[in-house]
């Protein structure tokens, strides 16, 4: 493969994983205002509960769940933004996802289908390429990409940036829904919004905000980093402008979130992500393609860490 396939490749593989990783981790934190702390009615058991209470039990619900079919939206400002969509299945335990894609983030490579599949399965994420993609990949269409394996590559190799290139810099957010809820608890200014419908059904609207340093210290996928590593990320993230997350959740009378959005503002504007949920509980399986249709993108960078072109393109 000759070095401007490789790049056009390792081009393609960091835009798609990213795009992917910036909306399966969709719900990342939290929107403000003050603590009501004796809001809404139970639907089903008539009592009073305080804003602690409806998400703790939504937390609960949503954790028990496991699973739900999902339609996320993402817009990101910049002249590198745009607006991109998925639906699909996700799982939270395990972490799987099967999922169409489509947008802007993918429009901008010729060879990219208008829609891309997206599968993930634990650490591994899967997209497909189409057809005119899998003439610069051995005739494979499907893109592998380990993002434990990338991690210990950008380690060996002393690239710090390797990763941020590949995942967006968002292979540590955390897509389980239930553990949003969790850090939306942490917030200081969690409140009670009022009583609204979602596609025609009756929910209570909560919103709060967190700072980059109260998600950090909720974040439980962020746990496996070492003290220098957070404080490194910490300040990556401070350096990029981000100074918190604006969540809102939207809960139906069976305690389950159908509704989750987050604004997360930056110098060139608020990354905004929208994520609806229904069908909780649904079978969560995904099925892998197969290895002789599949490009391991590891294996590429391998080749060119050796040849030492790997931060080239």
């Amino acid at each position: 493969m000759s070095m401007s396939i490789r790049g056009s490749v390792r081009r393609r593989g960091a835009g798609a994983a990213a795009a992917a990783m910036l909306l399966a981790g969709a719900v990342a934190c939290s929107g403000g205002g003050e603590k009501n702390d004796a809001t809404d009615t139970g639907a089903k058991t008539g009592k009073k509960r305080s804003v602690t209470q409806v998400i703790t039990a939504a937390y609960k619900k949503t954790a028990e769940a496991k699973s739900a079919r999902v339609n996320m939206t993402m817009s990101v400002p910049g002249a590198d933004g745009g607006r991109m969509t998925m639906s699909g299945i996700m799982g939270w335990d395990p972490t799987l996802m099967d999922m169409t894609m489509k947008g802007s983030g993918l429009a901008a490579d010729a060879d990219m289908p208008k829609n891309a599949r997206i599968i993930w399965q634990n650490d591994v994420v899967y997209v497909d390429a189409g057809a005119a993609a899998a003439k610069e990949m051995d005739g494979k269409r499907w893109m592998k990409l380990d993002l434990g394996a990338v991690a210990e590559q950008a380690e060996k190799s002393g690239d710090k940036e390797l990763t941020k290139e590949l995942t967006g810099g968002l292979e540590d957010m955390n897509q389980d829904p239930a553990q949003q809820l969790a850090m939306l608890l942490d917030s200081p200014n969690l409140k009670h919004v009022g009583s609204e419908k979602i596609d025609g059904a009756d929910t209570e609207h909560y919103k709060g905000t967190l700072t980059v340093e109260e998600m950090m210290a909720t974040n439980k996928s962020l746990d496996v980093l070492e003290p220098k590593e957070r404080k490194e990320l910490l300040a990556g993230m401070k350096k990029a402008g981000i100074k918190g997350y604006d969540t809102e959740v939207w809960v139906n009378e069976d305690d389950l979130p159908v509704r989750m959005d987050v604004g997360i503002s930056s110098p060139e504007g608020t990354v905004e992500m929208s994520m609806k949920l229904s069908d909780y509980g649904a079978k969560a399986e995904v099925e892998l393609p197969p290895a002789d249709e599949t490009f391991d993108l590891m294996e590429m960078f391998k080749e060119l860490a050796e040849s030492g072109d790997l931060s080239g393109s």
